[in-house]
């Protein structure tokens, strides 16, 4: 006679089954922000508030990038909530941050009753409208028996295949009813193997095997698939130069020597020059954005294009392939491990060698800078930071300076770009770690003072949980991209791109509860730093830099990467 026990069927109403089900897909922490469609299931988060974590965000905006970032740090499913109307659609950008970048997210919100849909009601959206361009999958339950089932599928969905959001709203009355709900064990996510055709893999063995200079292109699908091992595995096997995207960082050890940098807008000469050279293009995960192509018909012109995606729609979609495997990135790698035998390719890994010698990232030394600021904090976290970024200058200097020998250690909105990202993903990330078992996990978030406007409302949210990230600002008094821009291509004509007001974040920090430090020199920064690393609270550093740096390398917008140039290029002199 077997000891199983047959799970026990209970009668609950709908608030108490989602938060059962959130217990069962193991989910620990959730994000959100309470109003009157959703109050049954704050309710019944009340009641298990020692079983699940819940984070009150400043905003439900943060919410949705905490989620966001807590996925990315810990590769699982990332949970917010919002209540109806406006609480489901300030969830919109960070639902579109993870849709764009492929993070499995699942967004609970709630609506008003059924009997009141389509009314106009208070506080009614049509949040499945809005949000389906934006989402792998969206429900809207209106049966209380269907809402266990469809909250099981949504995790499934979300990460399942290429991974994505997923939403679900939910009436209000369906929170309120009974129904049986019977405890299940969560799907199993299988790895995508079914599609991987063994002629594929013998079109892909034959073309590394001819290839005299073969070059592999990382992206963030890498990251996702947790492919490190077999990544590292095949560039050594075949001697090949590695380069990655902005999403692909730390898939690929960025201290290993077949590293070249990042490719593209602004990527290093090297990778771009190898790029361009190579006659063999190995690309792993990546959905060839316009950013790191740049001139779409001119990119990697001499090389034949070899794609591996879980996602067939990302094949040919922006740069015609010679061939292609469809599958899981992990599993495909091995395969393709398991039938390479070691290759010697000494003369171009030489001549990729030399271009890293001969066109080195750099930066003026002499004054405070935002690569100086990234590489001290690569020198004193001992490269071993998660690091969050906003978006712009900032950004690309955490990406080219700061040596990410590991993934999910790099989290920043790649595909839609979006300011006031990082804080909230620092939260998530920091909470993220401690779930995982790593609770002290430095946890940095790398900002502009035009992102950090955005959404700095969450150093509140951090000094009321005591979350100790450290916020660093990289503040110029302008918006820092679009002033480049302005300057190399708008005939330095600042539209609307100066921030040079009275804005003090020292003390806004600090009236929010944080400790905060102004600091104009290097020296002054790694105090500071070093202090934020001691204190084990939230910690704002306002960093003063000159509003007229600029990221190097660049490409010209519509111009081929191998046309990349820099301040040696424009005779701008940097000591």
């Amino acid at each position: 006679m077997s000891d199983t026990k047959t799970p026990e069927t209970r009668i609950i109403n709908g608030s108490e089954i989602v938060v059962e089900c959130l217990k069962e897909q193991g989910v620990k922490t959730v994000f959100g922000y309470p109003g009157g469609a959703i109050l049954n299931i704050y309710d019944a988060l009340y009641k298990h508030q020692d079983e699940i974590t819940h984070v009150l965000t400043s905003h439900e905006q943060g919410a949705a990038h905490a989620a966001d970032g807590y996925a990315r740090a810990t590769g699982k499913v990332g949970v917010c909530l919002a209540t109806s109307g406006p609480g489901a659609t300030n969830l919109v950008t960070g639902i579109a941050t993870a849709y764009m970048d492929s993070i499995p997210v699942v967004a609970i919100t709630c609506n008003v009753g059924v009997s009141l849909l389509g009314k106009d009601s208070f506080q009614e959206i049509d949040i499945l409208g809005v949000t389906m361009p934006i989402t792998k999958y969206n429900f809207i339950v209106k049966d209380v028996t269907k809402l266990a089932e469809v909250i099981r599928r949504a995790f499934t969905i979300a990460q399942s295949g290429r991974p994505g959001p997923v939403l679900i709203d939910i009436t209000k009355d369906v929170t309120a009813a009974d129904c049986e709900y019977t405890p299940m064990e969560p799907e199993t996510v299988q790895l995508q193997k079914g599609t991987i055709l063994e002629e594929d893999m013998e079109t892909a063995l034959e073309l590394i095997r001819k290839s005299s200079k073969p070059f592999i292109f990382v992206g963030g699908g890498a990251v996702l698939a947790n492919a490190s091992e077999e990544l590292r595995t095949l560039a050594h096997r075949i001697q090949a130069p590695v380069a990655d995207s902005l999403m692909g960082k730390g898939a690929f050890d960025g201290t290993d020597e077949l590293y070249t940098g990042m490719v593209g807008m602004h990527g290093t000469k090297a990778s771009n020059f190898g790029i361009s050279e190579c006659d063999l293009l190995i690309v792993a995960g990546a959905r060839f954005s316009d950013r790191v192509t740049g001139n779409a018909q001119k990119f990697a012109k001499n090389a034949r294009i070899l794609q591996i995606d879980v996602d067939a729609a990302e094949i040919n979609k922006n740069i015609r392939t010679d061939a292609s495997i469809i599958g899981d990135l992990k599993v495909v790698l091995r395969k393709l491990n398991a039938h390479l035998d070691p290759m010697n390719h000494d003369e171009w890994i030489a001549h990729i060698e030399r271009l890293k010698e001969m066109y080195p990232l750099r930066y003026d030394k002499s004054v405070l800078t935002g690569p100086g600021i990234v590489e001290a904090v690569y020198t004193m976290t001992e490269g071993d930071a998660l690091v969050c970024t906003e978006v712009g200058q900032h950004q690309m200097w955490a990406a080219q300076y700061y040596k990410y020998s590991k993934p999910r250690t790099l989290l920043t909105s790649g595909g839609l770009g979006t300011m006031g990202y990082g804080l909230g993903a620092a939260l998530g990330a920091k909470l993220g770690c401690r779930d995982m078992g790593q609770p002290d996990k430095v946890v940095i978030n790398i900002a502009g003072d035009g992102c950090f406007r955005m959404n700095m409302n969450e150093i509140a949210t951090a000094t009321r949980y005591n979350i100790p990230v450290i916020q660093v600002i990289i503040n110029n008094h302008v918006l820092g991209m679009v002033r480049q821009w302005q300057t190399l291509f708008y005939g330095k004509r600042y539209s609307h791109t100066v921030l040079n007001d009275s804005v003090d974040f020292v003390k806004l920090a600090e009236a929010m509860g944080a400790k905060a430090y102004r600091v104009t020199r290097l020296d002054e920064f790694k105090e500071a730093f070093r202090e934020a690393l001691e204190l084990c609270a939230p910690v704002v550093i306002d960093c003063q830099i000159n509003c007229d740096d600029k990221v190097f390398p660049m490409v010209s917008p519509g111009a081929p990467i191998q046309d990349a140039f820099d301040d040696t290029d424009l005779k701008i002199e940097v000591k």
